[in-house]
């Protein structure tokens, strides 16, 4: 395969990141020369964001390490509309004290990868909001409206998929490609911006923004994708028990973050060591050649670079360490994910099916009742036998909590507050 002639389409490509690009040469020119400037933007539906937006984050790393300019825009304007895409119904209208709440919770996570400033590689941080909110209706059909065919926007995925399933599309929804498309066009004016790079789902919006462009007389915009993130076993990538792999360490905390990635397939090993940390290619192939065990030190040495990048270097280190004295020592290691639980509920007595779902190990009453028929809850190392079971002060270990575990690698803390 012909090399690219710039370190970024290079790295992209041997890492795994790429899925679709509209335009290879042109791209490839503009970066080889460190003149690309590229964003990805960022709804503000959540207080964190997760792991399929870290991909889109190592995208903007790895280009800036390359020379070139990222661009992280925060959609406190998309965020009003909702983005259809991937969703069978209309999603939640959130108030604006709510987005700005969202917004200013994720802010810090995109620090931990990529270098703020003002030279000409540092990133920049802008928010949609700041044109989107400003634009006058009438203005806004006649300016932007008027480029786009209703006929090419049925036949995108975010709305075929709808319709041919007969749900409803509201038309605040449907608007919503017309907003991204916007961005893009705003951005390229704004900051030169000629780069948008998403997940693959997001293909139909930005090629739209790259349209829109053309018809609105901006320089040349290009598109790029990554693609969906599934394991090798075909599911996609980023839930657990307790829900989402959240990036904001008070939404998962950096022993969980460790353990997830710890907790990869065999078979996945290698392309996560490549696509969520900075090894070099060199170290990366050694690791995903081992086989049998030893492919448990990969899992091990991927947990704590993916953990390094995001949470630093002491937090993954201490997430590695709590897990070896764990599962190696059999220790009952303090710094282990820990819930509180009022001191009165204690000594009242909480139900073991309660106690596990409100630490997160599984999702409701019926999930832990089918765990404890099978054999996989236990409390304080002891199978739990009786769903019936109180959890009391009597409960508590020397230590001053109760161990609750799922399986052999899932455990949290209860401690009496």
């Amino acid at each position: 395969m012909t090399a690219f002639k710039s370190d970024f389409l290079n790295t992209l490509r041997e890492r795994g990141f790429i899925h679709q690009c509209s335009d290879f040469e042109g791209l490839d020119a503009l970066a080889a020369k460190g003149e690309a400037t590229a964003y990805v933007g960022y709804d503000c539906t959540a207080p964190s964001l997760h792991i399929g937006n870290y991909l889109t984050m190592m995208l903007l790393h790895w280009l800036q390490q390359s020379g070139n300019k990222p661009i992280t825009l925060m959609g406190g304007g998309t965020t009003m509309v909702g983005d259809p895409s991937g969703k069978d119904e209309t999603r939640a209208i959130r108030t604006v004290a709510e987005i700005e709440a969202n917004k200013a919770s994720i802010r810090g996570v995109f620090t931990k990868v990529l270098r703020y400033g003002d030279g000409k590689s540092d990133a920049i941080m802008l928010d949609n909001a700041e044109w989107l909110t400003k634009l006058n209706y009438i203005e806004m059909l006649r300016d932007v409206g008027r480029h786009f065919s209703v006929n090419r926007m049925l036949t995108m995925d975010s709305v075929r998929l709808r319709l041919e399933r007969e749900q409803e599309m509201s038309f605040i929804e449907f608007n919503y490609m017309v907003c991204q498309a916007y961005d893009f066009v705003e951005l390229a004016r704004r900051t030169g911006c000629q780069l948008q790079m998403g997940g693959s789902d997001q293909w139909g919006n930005i090629i739209m923004g790259v349209d829109l462009g053309r018809r609105m007389g901006t320089h040349q915009l290009f598109a790029l994708t990554t693609p969906l993130l599934t394991t090798a076993s075909g599911a996609k990538m980023g839930k657990t028990a307790q829900g989402a792999v959240w990036l904001n360490a008070d939404q998962f905390s950096p022993y969980d973050f460790w353990q997830y990635w710890r907790n990869t397939e065999d078979a996945d090993v290698g392309k996560f060591l490549k696509l969520f940390t900075t090894l070099p290619m060199s170290e990366i192939r050694k690791l995903e050649a081992l086989a049998g065990s030893e492919i448990n030190e990969a899992k091990k040495v991927l947990a704590t670079e993916a953990t390094a990048l995001l949470h630093g270097r002491d937090a993954a280190n201490e997430a590695a360490e709590t897990a070896r004295r764990t599962f190696e020592e059999g220790s009952l290691a303090q710094s282990l994910p820990t819930v509180e639980i009022p001191r009165g509920e204690l000594d009242a007595g909480v139900g073991v099916l309660n106690a596990f779902v409100r630490a997160g190990l599984v999702a409701s009453n019926g999930e832990a009742r089918r765990q404890i028929k099978g054999g996989g809850l236990r409390v304080n190392d002891d199978s739990v036998a009786d769903e019936k079971m109180t959890l009391t002060p009597a409960s508590l270990t020397p230590e001053g909590v109760i161990k609750l575990s799922f399986g052999r690698k899932k455990h949290v803390l209860l401690k009496p507050a």
